[in-house]
Parts: structure tokens; sequence; C-alpha cells
């Protein structure tokens, strides 16, 4: 059983996310301090990847500047016990299957659970594919985290009912990045999915301000927000820890006042 119960225990979570590595990771492990330090509950730590099909322009980026800087899933694995030397909330795996693949499915879940990551999530992995990864999750105790879209309605009984951790609730269709509205009934899927289990729901995929982060969790359990930090990342580079630090206090307070 993993810990990212924890992330919701004390009322509705906030979820930042991370590109490792981008632009070195010093600054991220630095970021990641300071997201935890102003209230994030869970930290999602992307392992960058050539070919990242669900990401828009900006996390698209920030993959190939951690990988211009020869960032291996090694080194995000030694990046993670250094981190855990003193970072202690939930921290879950942003990836792709062939990541997985790639490096030995058991050998990487295995390393996940030895070093303290607690979820996985592989947003290029259809539910009906989640098998081929799934009981090796289990057998470590790292959960593998499944995502509910908009056009999700006719499986969502099937995808709640063997969900583990938390449910990711995909805003918009499409990719990630900032939108200046979200039109998708949240409170609908969230809803059904309460049906079947009462396991946390996120809501993520185009959040970026306190308001559309208070609307959002007012209906969930929580919000995830990744491209609007990553862009600021972007635009500050290794000066980026203190501005992230402060935007995630903005969307934690945001959060608790849903």
């Amino acid at each position: 059983m993993s810990n990212i119960k924890e992330a919701f225990r004390n009322g509705k979570a906030f979820i930042p996310f991370v590109t490792c590595g981008d632009p070195d990771l010093e600054t991220t492990g630095r970021i990641v301090r300071e997201m935890v330090k102003n209230g994030a509950d869970l930290v999602e730590l992307g392992i960058p990847f050539s070919d990242p099909t669900a990401e828009g322009p900006v996390i698209q980026a920030a993959n190939i500047r951690a990988l211009s800087g020869n960032i291996t899933t090694d080194k995000v694995f030694d990046f993670v016990r250094e981190l855990r030397r003193d970072i202690h909330v939930p921290l879950a795996f942003m990836t792709y299957a062939n990541v997985v693949f790639s490096y030995g499915t058991e050998r990487f879940v295995s390393t996940c659970a030895e070093i303290g990551v607690d979820g996985i999530i592989l947003p290029d992995v259809p539910f009906e594919e989640k098998e081929e990864f799934a009981p090796v999750c289990r057998k470590y105790g790292v959960d593998l985290i499944s995502l509910i879209a908009p056009t999700s309605e006719a499986r969502i009984e099937r995808i709640a009912k063997s969900a583990e951790g938390f449910l990711y609730i995909v805003s918009s269709l499409g990719v990630t990045g900032v939108r200046s509205e979200i039109k998708t009934d949240i409170g609908a899927i969230v809803d059904t999915v309460r049906k079947y289990t009462d396991i946390p729901c996120a809501v993520g995929f185009g959040i970026s301000t306190p308001e559309q982060a208070k609307k959002m969790a007012a209906v969930s359990d929580g919000v995830i927000v990744g491209s609007a930090i990553v862009k600021q990342i972007g635009e500050h580079g290794r000066e980026a820890a203190a501005v992230v630090g402060g935007y995630v206090r903005s969307m934690k307070d945001a959060v608790r006042e849903a």
C-alpha cells in the first residue's frame, strides 16, 4: 500500500508537476523543496522522454531541455534517493510506457519501491492495456494511477473499480497546456466515479490560475498543475525555485478555500 492517500488526508490536495532535470537536477531539487514548503501535498515528477505524446509545447520543450542535459532514468532515480532524505510527501512519476519497458518493467517498479516513489502515471497506456504493468506494480506496492478523460463515460465504472492511489481526471481533450476556460463538467464525472469507488479524484490538464484551481477543487478532491509551473521554470531557469514556490502557495491557498 502506497502513501498516496496521505496527500488527501487533510482536505483538498494540491499536486504540482515538474520535469526532472529542467534545467538541471540541482534546480529541480530546489523547486521540489519550495513546492513542499509552500503546501504541495504530492509531487509529480516527470521522467524526460523524447516523444511525450500527452504533452503540449511547454512540457515538450522541458523534456528536450532535460534530455539535452543528458538526464537519464538512472540519474532521476539517484535524484529521488537524495530528495527522500528530507522530502516526505508522496511522490509519483509521470512518464511513458517506453521509458518503463526499455528500463525493464520489474527493475523500474522495484526501484520505485526502493527509493520511495509511491505511484506511476503512464498517460499513453490505455485502461485496456494496464495489466501489462499492474501486476508488477501491485507486487511492489506502487500504485498505477489511472486516468479518466471527458470521453471515458462508457468505461468509468471499470476504471474506477480498479483504480489505485487516486484517479487522474483529465479536464480537457487534447494535450497538456494552459487553458483560459475549462468547459468539461468535472462534477458530473466525479459523481459517476463516486458510484463505484471512494478513491480520491484529482483534476489536471489546463489549470493555471487560483480561480480555476478553486473551481476544480470544489467538485473534486484535488488539483494537478503542470504546464503553468513548467512555463515559469522555462522563463526563470536556475532562479525559478522562489517563483514556483510563491505560485504553489497561491494555488494551495485557493484549493483550501474550495
